[in-house]
């Protein structure tokens, strides 16, 4: 069954308001005197999207009874650190649609991309230095650094077919879901009690994050870009080689290899996702990470048997099987 975006906003209705309150404060922060400044801002509020990271902040802080006036702050200032690295996802991957827009280093170009992401890091953490705990802008600090360490590896790990799946996952982990690791811990630790309910959290937040980054994956081999929203088949054109190829790549024979590798490598394919699938049985591959995310996304449903019964324990429950069925 595919999601509704319908249906995640029902999930989200016990944090509502802290919603309504988190977009005001980005609205707040990015209020810029600068016209060039303005434009870039009122675009990318086009390709927000299901705005998940933020409503985790939100959902943990209650679920865990620790919500305070803050969390909305503490809600926008997740936002504003993952749209700076989407915009900067989108210069790595040379991406021209995000969200049926154009990115903006399609609509501007790449310098102005890099410094607009700059910007929002600027905001978000100026922001974060004004609440009344350094645990915000120290959590989200160091998940940062993991962000820019994860995405450097990954550029590292370029057309790496013998890729260990243990590898596959650490970098995943470090540029996806060490932010839903943060945004959770933040939501059930902040100002600076639970720690052993920020740390279960925090490892909720993880195993919820892989998974969507493994499905976004999968979704970049298997869905259209009218179905996903954004551009699709970047991997492959970065030689970036994810869960599904590693599997099937490395159970079959030198004979397919090669072809799989010539689709990474030879010069002038138009399509190479398209190639992919016709030199290999992607869908195998698609299949085993798919289960991957499922056993995942199982493992951090059970961590929330430590909170008590509640809307935002529910909510959080069933934003594990929202991430699973999504098609984009």
């Amino acid at each position: 069954m595919k999601p509704d975006p319908q249906q995640l906003q029902q999930l989200l209705a016990p944090v509502q308001d802290g919603m309504k309150r988190m977009r005001e404060v980005i609205a707040l922060q990015l209020a810029d005197a600068s016209p060039a400044v303005r434009d870039m801002v009122e675009h990318v509020s086009r390709f927000q999207g299901k705005q998940l990271r933020a409503a985790l902040v939100l959902l943990s802080g209650d679920a865990s009874s620790n919500s305070t006036d803050e969390h909305a702050s503490i809600a926008a200032v997740v936002e504003m650190i993952h749209l700076a690295t989407l915009v900067h996802d989108d210069v790595l991957d040379g991406a021209k649609v995000r969200r049926r827009v154009a990115c903006v280093n399609e609509r501007w170009d790449n310098q102005v991309a890099v410094l607009f992401g700059d910007y929002l890091y600027a905001r978000a953490f100026a922001l974060s230095t004004d609440l009344s705990s350094r645990l915000c802008s120290r959590v989200l600090a160091e998940a940062t650094r993991r962000i820019c360490i994860g995405e450097i590896e990954q550029a590292a790990s370029r057309y790496d077919f013998e890729m260990s799946q243990e590898r596959y996952e650490w970098i995943a982990g470090a540029k996806t879901a060490t932010l839903y690791a943060a945004a959770c811990e933040l939501g059930a630790r902040y100002p600076g009690g639970h720690e052993s309910m920020g740390s279960n959290m925090r490892q909720f937040g993880y195993e919820l994050g892989l998974a969507f980054q493994i499905i976004d994956d999968c979704l970049d081999l298997t869905a259209s870009q009218e179905q996903a929203g954004k551009s699709v088949g970047t991997d492959v054109a970065d030689g970036k080689v994810t869960l599904p190829v590693l599997w099937v790549y490395q159970r079959a024979d030198e004979a397919r290899r090669a072809r799989i590798r010539d689709c990474y490598t030879l010069e002038g394919l138009e399509d190479r996702v398209q190639r992919l699938h016709e030199v290999c049985e992607l869908s195998a591959g698609v299949e085993f990470a798919r289960a991957r995310a499922n056993e995942l996304l199982r493992s951090a449903v059970a961590r929330l048997a430590l909170l008590p019964s509640g809307a935002s324990r529910g909510a959080l429950e069933s934003v594990a099987g929202f991430v699973l069925a999504r098609d984009h």
